[in-house]
């Protein structure tokens, strides 16, 4: 089993994914293999500090979370070597290629990302509505082993099968007005590890965040502190999709860019702290109509 997310920045997968893939890590023990892509160099995530110190501490902090949280993580490469801006992201042939070459490395079974906010009313954070645009307009071509040869020269012989892997989005705290989920995840269970994990980025909870206003973020004392500020903000999320009572939960959605599973291998594969919006048949007939 192999699970991979990609986002656009250093701290967003722990909110978003961080509890489930634990789950699915104790359901699938040693044969579960994680991964989390960062799509940008998080140079811009500071008020104080210069950009070359920004990029480095948020590194570091991000090797610390994953330490902790025992997840690999790369920071994504383009083909020049270099890494994307943050806040500058753009859906180009670079990123593209760059995508195809470490999803093609990593074969994951699960691939999860933002979701694509089609509203024109509603607004966005530019890197994670690239960061979904471009994971869908890249899925097709996972296995299309010379789409991005030019780009990655040495693989023009390497016609190496890729399977495509189930494309999952996240929830994303910047989507406002109506938010639809086929599924979460209750990640009660490992919600200390949620919050060691995130606070490990403290130069965006202490510092950043706050001072931007991002989330109505209070800047935390201590662990024990963002511990009650993280329960409260994961509790709002259950409100904003009514779910009563309200629990501690990471929210998915499925999508039909890549492979489309049945209901019963979700239910085979997936942790079973699992829970359906709606009804169960409302998600196995959406499925059963994709795979028609």
């Amino acid at each position: 089993m192999k699970i991979l997310s990609i986002h656009a920045h250093f701290d967003d997968f722990e909110f978003v994914g961080l509890g489930t893939f634990e789950l699915f890590r104790q359901k699938h023990g040693d044969c579960c293999e994680m991964k989390a892509i960062i799509c940008t160099d998080g140079k811009a995530g500071h008020h104080l500090r210069s950009r070359e110190e920004t990029g480095a501490i948020r590194l570091k902090e991000q090797a610390q979370s994953a330490k902790l949280g025992d997840f690999e993580f790369e920071l994504l490469t383009l083909p020049d070597g270099t890494s994307p801006r943050e806040g500058a992201l753009q859906t180009d042939s670079n990123l593209l290629a760059a995508l195809w070459k470490t999803i093609r490395e990593f074969e994951p079974d699960y691939l999860f990302c933002p979701p694509i906010i089609t509203d024109p009313l509603l607004g966005i954070h530019n890197d994670h509505q690239v960061v979904a645009e471009a994971v869908r307009k890249i899925a097709y071509m996972i296995n299309v082993p010379h789409c991005f040869t030019p780009e990655y020269p040495d693989q023009e012989l390497q016609s190496k099968w890729i399977k495509t892997p189930v494309i999952i989005n996240y929830f994303d705290e910047y989507q406002k007005g109506s938010i639809t989920y086929d599924f979460a995840i209750d990640i009660e269970s490992v919600f200390d590890l949620i919050v060691a994990c995130s606070y490990c980025h403290s130069s965006q909870i202490k510092e950043w965040l706050p001072w931007v206003g991002a989330h109505d973020l209070k800047v935390p004392a201590d662990e024990a502190d963002w511990h009650s500020t993280l329960n409260d903000k994961y509790f709002s999320r259950s409100q904003k999709l009514d779910l009563i009572p309200e629990k501690l939960l990471e929210a998915f959605t499925l999508t039909s860019w890549g492979n489309v599973p049945t209901f019963e291998q979700l239910l085979e594969d997936f942790p079973k702290a699992i829970i359906f919006n709606k009804n169960e048949q409302a998600l196995k007939e959406k499925l059963d109509s994709w795979r028609q």
